[in-house]
């Protein structure tokens, strides 16, 4: 009776270890140690380790890998739709934001496309997310005017606030901008005028700081 107790035991928990063991296998996880991992948009999500963004599709495979130049904000402001507004990266119209840091460690931004390839150069002091093909970026240029009397280099910019389309072309100019001081002691992030409002309409902050309706002949 004792022998027939024991082969019962054995019987009835056999099942319960394969099966065990087989929830393992089915669970391994395929990308270990991640911190965040956002929603999927547009076929791809992003990851977060640390302080680097990578993307994953839907099949699980890590398609972009991690890289410390993804713009996001922890603490991002919704109510805004430039660069302080992005909570993660994701992509809107094939592209996502990046930033790097130039002179002064000053951040100018640009895009990359679903292959990680930077096809906008970062060269906007701030823009927003690709909507219905296009965005609103003021875009930084640089050039020398020569040397100081001391030999210093001195460098003139110019700031214009414009629409640009997902090829990375200015389509569109909106307006110049000034009072934007290249120095990172006194560097503040420029405000965005102007918000698109469908494919043809744009609003615009004038500077009595009123909105103007403006049509676009694109």
């Amino acid at each position: 009776m004792k022998r027939i107790s024991i082969l019962l035991v054995v019987l009835m928990t056999t099942p319960f270890f394969c099966f065990s063991q087989t929830l393992k296998d089915i669970n391994k996880a395929i990308i270990e140690g991640l911190d965040e991992v956002a929603p999927f948009n547009e076929g791809l999500a992003a990851v977060r380790k640390g302080n680097q963004w990578g993307f994953i599709d839907k099949s699980g495979k890590l398609v972009i890998d991690f890289r410390k130049d993804l713009v996001w904000n922890k603490d991002a402001d919704k109510t805004r739709q430039d660069v302080m507004g992005v909570r993660y990266p994701s992509f809107k119209d094939g592209r996502c934001l990046v930033k790097e840091l130039k002179e002064e460690g000053i951040a100018h931004y640009g895009f990359i496309d679903k292959a990680g390839k930077i096809v906008i150069e970062p060269e906007y002091l701030n823009v927003t997310e690709f909507d219905q093909g296009n965005a609103i970026g003021i875009f930084s240029r640089k050039s020398f005017r020569g040397k100081s009397e001391i030999k210093v280099d001195v460098f003139d910019y110019v700031f214009t606030e414009a629409v640009v389309n997902t090829s990375g072309e200015m389509i569109w100019p909106i307006g110049e901008r000034d009072n934007i001081l290249m120095s990172k002691r006194r560097y503040e992030l420029p405000e965005l005028r102007a918000k698109l409002l469908s494919e043809n309409l744009l609003t615009v902050k004038n500077k009595d700081n009123h909105w103007e309706i403006r049509k676009l002949d694109l």
